[in-house]
């Protein structure tokens, strides 16, 4: 049998959206969520394996900017929208697109890739690593009590309409991102994200609502929430699902998290996705009772150690060799030498000694400074050739700010 890949007409579309679906189970996504995926495709930057007439491959790559540390906007293509189909599984369709789509990558001129994994086991032989980590949590609210700041009481919420503020609620979220590694600045056409809100994945929840978080005029903050109502025979015991929060300062964020925490009718909390060094957790009475669980966000691929090293700062002075392997991008492979500091950085190719050896997917993964080197090297992911480099290399890479991803693709 033989199959034919290329860059996705927009004819196309609805065959190479609909293998999709049926390969992520077959259940067919609401008219409002395909139409926003299909206004959001970037043709040019999608691929699609056909056996016939018939797709049996797709993966396609938004042009996102990622902030990284220091607070630059790196161009990273987001890789999306990848699967295979059943009847052509275990033929390499999957790898022949990695592959097509990474080279393209290179040819872009884009330093980076990243993607969020449904199946995480997957892409670590393309060379991505796990360069962010998301909090889920579910907190008992009659049960966990929050302290919140002075100044917390001077900030006014007022309900909205979460398509009439998204304006207001785009430009907090845009004063944020190049504050936390890992957001990736809303291009146009995004900003309908935080608003798709499908009936039919709300599970018995109301739809989105919008409060926003104000000081003299300006609003410094804001949450997506919905509401879904329980009872038992005691009362009620409805739940606040809390799809997005975004604050300028502690006092606006906790005047947000003492709303969501007191909302009628319901006696939880329960977050998706937040990030693992989210200042809530040090206002509630009771860590135990929230039950913070940890999973994968954003994995990372370095596709040009180079420019992509040089894309970011380190918050302590580096002079490091890395010896670094990259089988499936052979022009990362060999020794790449990093000064850096606060206010920038230079890599290039060098034949001195390395310092420290380590794959390309260990360099994603840290490359946010999320995961330290030294974490990695305890794994036995990376060697230490020179004593003392490897301590030094880390700290250099590390973040104050845990990096994290605030939303899919």
């Amino acid at each position: 049998m033989t199959t034919q890949m290329r860059v996705l007409d927009p004819a196309e579309w609805d065959e190479w959206y609909g293998m999709l679906e049926l390969a992520f189970g077959g259940v067919a996504e609401a008219p409002e969520e395909r139409r926003l995926w299909q206004e959001l495709t970037e043709y040019d930057r999608s691929i699609g394996v056909w056996d016939g007439e018939r797709c049996v491959g797709a993966a396609g790559a938004f042009s996102f900017r990622l902030s990284v540390p220091g607070g630059a906007l790196v161009p990273a293509a987001g890789v999306t929208m990848v699967g295979v189909a059943g009847t052509h599984r275990r033929r390499g369709i999957l790898t022949s697109m990695m592959r097509r789509q990474l080279d393209d990558v290179r040819a872009w001129g884009e330093p980076l890739a990243v993607l969020t994994a449904s199946e995480p086991a997957i892409y670590g032989r393309f060379g991505y690593g796990i360069a962010t980590y998301s909090t889920r949590a579910t907190i008992d609210t009659n049960r966990v009590s929050l302290t919140v700041p002075e100044g917390t009481d001077d900030v006014v919420l007022r309900q909205a309409d979460p398509a009439k503020a998204s304006s207001a609620c785009e430009a907090v979220y845009a004063r944020k991102v190049t504050a936390r590694p890992g957001m990736t600045a809303r291009q146009p056409g995004w900003e309908q994200l935080p608003l798709l809100d499908p009936e039919s994945e709300r599970g018995g929840a109301s739809p989105r609502q919008c409060v926003l978080a104000e000081r003299n005029g300006e609003v410094v903050g804001y949450a997506l929430y919905a509401i879904k109502p329980e009872w038992s025979y005691a009362g009620a015991e409805g739940s606040v699902q809390v799809k997005d929060l975004e604050a300028l300062d502690p006092a606006a964020e906790a005047a947000l998290w003492r709303f969501l925490w007191s909302v009628d009718l319901t006696s939880s909390v329960r977050l998706h996705s937040r990030p693992v060094d989210d200042g809530w957790q040090h206002l509630v009475s009771d860590l135990r009772r929230c039950s913070p669980t940890q999973r994968d966000a954003l994995h990372l691929r370095p596709v040009e150690v180079g420019a992509a090293l040089e894309a970011r700062t380190y918050q302590t002075p580096v002079d490091v060799v890395f010896e670094v392997a990259d089988a499936f991008c052979p022009w990362n492979e060999g020794r790449w030498r990093l000064r850096g500091d606060t206010e920038g950085a230079t890599c290039a190719r060098t034949e001195d000694a390395a310092d420290v050896a380590l794959s390309v997917r260990e360099l994603g993964a840290a490359y946010l400074g999320g995961t330290s080197l030294v974490s990695l090297a305890a794994a036995g992911r990376v060697r230490e050739l020179r004593s003392g480099a490897l301590t030094g290399a880390s700290v250099a890479f590390g973040s104050p700010v845990a990096p994290w991803l605030p939303h899919g693709f």
